[in-house]
């Protein structure tokens, strides 16, 4: 084979394997048109890592871990859990809501475990963007709530995965805390509903 006849095989497979991946990045993400916030890149002077997550002291937030024990830091965008005898502990990168206003913290507990779980705006989630769905079956891939969903005490807010990964360590929920989907597939078995809850 020539020298030109196989640049020309070498090129084609550039070609193609080059235009596959375009299409791929151009491929939308699921999710909603507005719904996470964008950061500009890092330049020299900023560090855009996760090297602040640290582990926390359970002792600082909660009197026990009866039924295990779930911090939400809204601040450093990570989730924290215990279990209720200590011997497991994990710490999950999160996103966390658009807004102070959207957000609320405090004490609360899972209530509800739910598997798929299907999605509806609120009616406030709805006027803010009228285009949105009015439900989004669960197990259907572009679902906001993910693969799982712990429901909380407060109505409306929830501990779930998302299809979308750009959220994570992004404002960008209405007022929920959403984690990976393979994450919020190891906190769901972790949790159980009765699990101690606490928003920071």
């Amino acid at each position: 084979m020539s020298a030109d006849r196989k640049f020309g095989l070498d090129r084609r497979h550039f070609v193609a394997g080059a235009a596959a991946a375009m299409g791929a990045a151009a491929f939308p993400a699921f999710g909603f048109e507005g719904s996470t916030e964008i950061l500009p890149g890092a330049s020299s002077s900023v560090r855009n890592n996760a090297s602040s997550f640290r582990m926390l002291d359970w002792q600082d937030y909660f009197e026990n871990t009866r039924k295990g024990a779930i911090l939400a830091d809204l601040t450093s965008r990570a989730l924290h859990f215990w279990s209720e005898d200590q011997s497991i502990y994990r710490l999950y990168p999160t996103s966390v809501p658009l807004s102070e206003d959207l957000t609320r913290r405090g004490r609360t507990e899972v209530v509800q475990k739910v598997e798929n779980p299907t999605w509806r705006p609120t009616a406030s989630m709805k006027a803010r963007n009228p285009d949105w769905p009015d439900v989004v079956e669960g197990g259907a891939p572009d679902n906001p709530l993910g693969v799982r969903a712990l429901y909380l005490g407060w109505p409306a807010y929830r501990i779930h995965g998302t299809h979308d990964t750009r959220k994570i360590g992004r404002r960008s929920s209405n007022g929920c805390v959403g984690l990976y989907n393979e994450h919020i597939l190891e906190l769901y078995e972790l949790a159980q509903v009765g699990t101690q809850v606490l928003l920071i």
